[in-house]
């Protein structure tokens, strides 16, 4: 594959004329079982270049990878990075405080973790997040757009598929390694036939639930 898609995401946050740059993504939003994770990783752009910019070149958005991939460019983000910083929200905290509410905390925080030596901050999607949070910039599809962005969504995703396998081994009946906790026909009729467990999103209006 060729260095194009990396070179153009690095592109994007060099032409920010900055040297550091801080990107947050989120994963498991969707999910009905699981933690919401938020990584924020910031790059120094300065050390960024030749061989260490090559190994970014499948950089690209985390759902756009295979698990492979994501591991391996997960390497190569935490040897890049100058901080990397991962906030995760359990199932219970969602319920209590809302899916949108929990998001928005799960990336402000992880942000603001990175302020410094982050110069400019990057976050995916078209969020609004609180007054603790660092300046930022949103950006809609920012995973396809920013280095820094697609960095973040990477660590999350290889995060929170992890936890999910950790899970799977506590609760086995529930398929977690296989789907990570989201909807699936075999994770419908898992939760149908045990109820769900403690790591599922009570909150969440799923017909599985209706037993």
């Amino acid at each position: 594959m060729s260095l194009e898609l990396g070179e153009k995401l690095i592109r994007h946050d060099r032409e920010l004329g900055v040297r550091f740059v801080a990107g947050a993504d989120e994963v498991g939003r969707g999910s009905l079982a699981g933690p919401l994770a938020a990584a924020a990783v910031v790059l120094d752009l300065h050390k960024l270049d030749g061989s260490r910019a090559r190994t970014l070149a499948d950089l690209r958005d985390s759902k756009k990878c295979a698990p492979q991939a994501r591991e391996r460019l997960l390497l190569a983000v935490l040897a890049l990075s100058e901080l990397v910083v991962v906030e995760t929200i359990p199932a219970g905290e969602i319920d209590r405080c809302g899916l949108q509410e929990s998001n928005l905390e799960a990336l402000e925080r992880a942000l603001r973790a990175c302020v410094p030596p982050a110069e400019v901050c990057l976050v995916d999607g078209n969020f609004s997040l609180g007054p603790g949070a660092p300046s930022y910039t949103a950006i809609v599809r920012g995973d396809g757009k920013s280095a820094a962005i697609a960095c973040a969504s990477i660590v999350a995703k290889v995060v929170r598929d992890r936890m999910m396998r950790r899970l799977d081994a506590v609760y086995p009946t529930y398929g977690f390694a296989d789907h990570v906790g989201y909807i699936t026909p075999a994770h419908s009729a898992a939760v149908r036939l045990h109820g769900p467990c403690a790591v599922h999103r009570l909150s969440f209006r799923a017909a599985c639930y209706q037993r």
